[in-house]
């Protein structure tokens, strides 16, 4: 099949696209600025343009475009955020509506983050609570929520009647890059800084890559399956004993922690934000199970065993 994969050059679509090439599919990524080679195909994230005619005929789209959330929420930064979701999902809307042989189903990106910051049950997609008024959690932590549900309305308001939509609400997608969330927490470890985070009481919901990969290919050929869907592990835990797990895993017996305020200085020096850090997101794949998806790593031991050993 032929695949469209706007924003496929984040370490999800490098997943995602090795997973639809393995198994022969035609991939198509399209990348901000000047085309980078075979397969990628320039566009701007925002308006039509010839990258377009690659829609018309393909049979899915995946849309994974969006600015990093790894970054300070100042005004600037949930200005770009908003917009380069919001952009990017009305551009490929637009360019599903003019095709004449529209793809079959459009798998948009969205994120756990939607949900409210909970300890006391999880939340799936039928019983789950959309966050934005916590009595207990800082007032500013509502815009990601807000951003991640202008995003979905994006998509839900277009005139795209031939396509199926899903709303891909993903947690933190854990693979042996060294960059990305598992490797930093990875290196953490190895230093000895593995510990639990302002008590580690705040839940982690997570997902490994392979699973990542397995539950996409397997949402493209359900046709009885669309609107939102969470890409999460079964068993969210604690972040305290994620991050004890994790030790084990990697053979490092001690883990110092940090304060809350420890936490929020460092984000500051970092330039990213605490809420990536303290917020807790307790978030199952309500649907995902219901429907019949077996995961391979439904429990994070396992998991952050497989992990180490790949970055190994």
């Amino acid at each position: 099949m032929k695949m469209v994969v706007p924003g496929g050059t984040g370490q999800i679509g490098r997943v995602l696209i090795e997973a639809l090439r393995r198994r022969g599919d035609e991939v198509v990524v399209l990348s901000r600025g000047a085309a980078r080679g075979p397969g990628v195909v320039a566009w701007d994230g925002r308006t039509l343009g010839p990258w377009a005619h690659e829609v018309d005929g393909a049979d899915a789209v995946i849309n994974l475009a969006g600015r990093s959330v790894n970054c300070r929420y100042n005004k600037a930064n949930l200005t770009e955020m908003l917009a380069s979701r919001i952009d990017s999902t009305r551009a490929v809307a637009q360019a599903i509506e003019a095709a004449s042989r529209p793809p079959r189903v459009w798998l948009q990106a969205s994120t756990a983050t939607i949900y409210a910051h909970r300890h006391d049950a999880p939340n799936d997609e039928a019983t789950g609570i959309i966050g934005g008024h916590e009595p207990d959690v800082p007032g500013y932590w509502r815009y990601s929520i807000e951003i991640a549900r202008a995003w979905e309305r994006e998509q839900a308001v277009a005139n795209t009647p031939r396509t199926r939509r899903v709303a891909l609400r993903m947690a933190i997608a854990m693979a042996p890059d060294r960059d990305g969330v598992f490797g930093i927490l990875h290196r953490l470890t190895r230093l000895g800084l593995g510990g639990p985070i302002a008590g580690g009481a705040q839940y982690m919901s997570w997902i490994h890559d392979r699973d990542l990969a397995r539950a996409v290919l397997w949402l493209l050929e359900r046709e009885d399956i669309d609107g939102a869907v969470n890409l999460a592990a079964p068993e969210p835990l604690p972040q305290r004993e994620f991050m004890r797990v994790l030790r084990a895993a990697a053979g490092v017996p001690i883990g110092l922690g940090g304060t809350r305020w420890m936490i929020e200085m460092a984000a500051v020096v970092h330039r990213t934000d605490a809420e990536l850090l303290l917020k807790s997101r307790r978030v199952v794949p309500g649907r995902l199970l219901e429907a019949g998806f077996r995961f391979d790593f439904p429990s994070w031991p396992a998991a952050a065993r497989d992990l180490v050993a790949r970055m190994s």
